[in-house]
């Protein structure tokens, strides 16, 4: 059996799989045919249903649903509240259990406090949907996405940072991190690391609050 954390409030159903290091907060439910990858936190009052994957180092926060046809690769932050769907048009009355429709999170996105993600989406990797949003068809590559619908606002960083000012070659680069980023087509690109890479150690630990990085800007 992996090595995991569950809170003695907690459920991992038989039948479940969860990597080592993972942590399981008071009140969830991990039901069986999850399967949970390594080194994830799980909070307070969090269900995930069977047939959900989870990648490795994924943050989940309060009140969070997870719903079978969710696919949530490594380093995704889901914010207290969000709420994910799995079925466009659901009816009481109407069993739909065999046609639940996939929704991917790809890595390193984020998705803000209390905002909905409409199944049958791909969230692209390192995206950022802030807190409220409705997402409702699919979000490129570190995208920001704002609002009900959400539509795009801007392009964002690894580190979280809307990446502005471009230099004369087209090069936008992090405030926190020094990494550069470049438009190829309507796809943003990372040139210093490949966009599957972990981050550098050094890295990995932020030193400045944010809005230390908007007075400086």
């Amino acid at each position: 059996m992996s090595e995991y954390f569950k809170h003695e409030s907690a459920y991992v159903d038989e039948g479940a799989e969860v990597g080592a290091g993972t942590k399981i907060w008071h009140f969830s439910h991990v039901m069986k045919g999850a399967k949970i990858g390594e080194r994830c936190v799980f909070g307070q009052n969090v269900n995930v249903d069977g047939g959900v994957v989870v990648g490795n180092n994924v943050k989940v926060q309060n009140n969070v649903s997870i719903y079978t046809g969710t696919v949530i690769e490594d380093d995704v932050f889901l914010g207290p509240s969000c709420v994910l769907t799995n079925v466009t048009n659901p009816r009481s009355q109407v069993n739909r259990h065999s046609l639940y429709e996939k929704t991917l999170i790809r890595r390193g996105a984020t998705v803000g406090a209390n905002a909905t993600i409409v199944c049958g989406t791909t969230l692209g990797r390192y995206c950022f949907i802030a807190a409220g949003s409705v997402v409702a068809k699919d979000v490129p590559d570190y995208a920001l996405m704002v609002g009900n619908p959400a539509r795009q606002k801007g392009w964002m960083s690894r580190h979280g940072h809307i990446l502005k000012n471009p230099a004369p070659d087209g090069t936008l680069t992090c405030p926190e991190s020094g990494l550069r980023y470049r438009l190829d087509g309507d796809r943003l690109r990372c040139l210093d690391l490949d966009e599957e890479a972990p981050l550098r150690p050094e890295l990995a630990v932020g030193k400045t609050t944010y809005d230390e990085f908007k007075q400086d800007r």
